[in-house]
């Protein structure tokens, strides 16, 4: 299974499990997740959800092939809006551990988690600039709420990649450690959380998001709408056609 999901001991735990694809994410895979979120949401046996990946890759984005299958239905319905829906408005708290690269949509889920862990392998990179595409799932509100303006924009506009240390340092991620120390640790975290009253975590994370949760779903909304109309335009065309000619995109010739 590409995406592989456990309970145990109050723990719902969510893996990447597509190591030879780079854990590259497809509709069948964001469909999955969504349905295990879903789930948790009514279980009560489920108090803390853990989303973890592979020690070289927690994921490459998404499998671009696969994408551009399903690129047409850019509709609140699609797979991976379902999965970004129910982790955004999860009101159990939901914990990443990240070691490798998150690229794309790999990063934008961190912002919607409670806390992110990461390894010092750990890059982070948030693309769609150089896809010729636009911020996805609220990313444009919320990233620089986390990190401030500046920082987002630099991150943003050049779409580079950045380490587990300057994601601590901006505020994305919680806490960096060695490689083998990552799931160990991210597992006690949430075994903490489990140990805590249900009640008590819920209205916490209420109170915390409370003020946003209405912004959060309409700027989806919105750049969802950018996203779909820019998808379709030159630039992104130029940018998926050099990705498969394995070669840098001309973007040039647009305006």
């Amino acid at each position: 299974m590409d995406i592989q999901t456990s309970k145990e001991n109050g723990i719902l735990t969510i893996e990447f499990n597509r190591p030879d694809k780079k854990n590259a994410i497809t509709s069948a895979m964001y469909q999955s997740m969504a349905d295990a979120l879903k789930d948790a949401e009514d279980d009560m046996a489920v108090r803390a959800i853990l989303i973890v990946g592979k020690p070289e890759i927690f994921t490459a984005g998404n499998d671009l092939e696969d994408f551009m299958k399903h690129s047409s239905a850019m509709t609140g319905d699609r797979p991976v809006a379902q999965f970004m829906r129910h982790l955004s408005t999860a009101t159990k708290p939901v914990i990443a551990a990240v070691s490798g690269s998150a690229i794309g949509i790999g990063t934008t889920m961190l912002m919607h988690c409670d806390m992110v862990y990461a390894s010092e392998t750990a890059k982070f990179s948030m693309p769609f600039t150089q896809l010729g595409l636009c911020p996805e799932f609220a990313s444009s509100m919320l990233f620089p709420q986390l990190v401030g303006y500046q920082r987002a924009a630099e991150k943003l506009l050049l779409g580079e990649a950045f380490t587990a240390q300057e994601a601590l340092e901006i505020g994305l991620i919680s806490r960096v450690l060695p490689l083998a120390d990552l799931l160990p640790f991210a597992q006690g975290q949430a075994a903490k959380l489990v140990a805590l009253p249900a009640s008590s975590l819920r209205t916490t994370k209420r109170l915390m998001k409370s003020a946003q949760v209405e912004a959060v779903q309409q700027r989806m909304l919105e750049e969802n709408k950018h996203f779909g109309e820019m998808l379709g335009a030159g630039e992104a065309k130029e940018a998926f056609t050099a990705f498969f000619e394995k070669r840098r995109p001309d973007f040039t010739k647009f305006s």
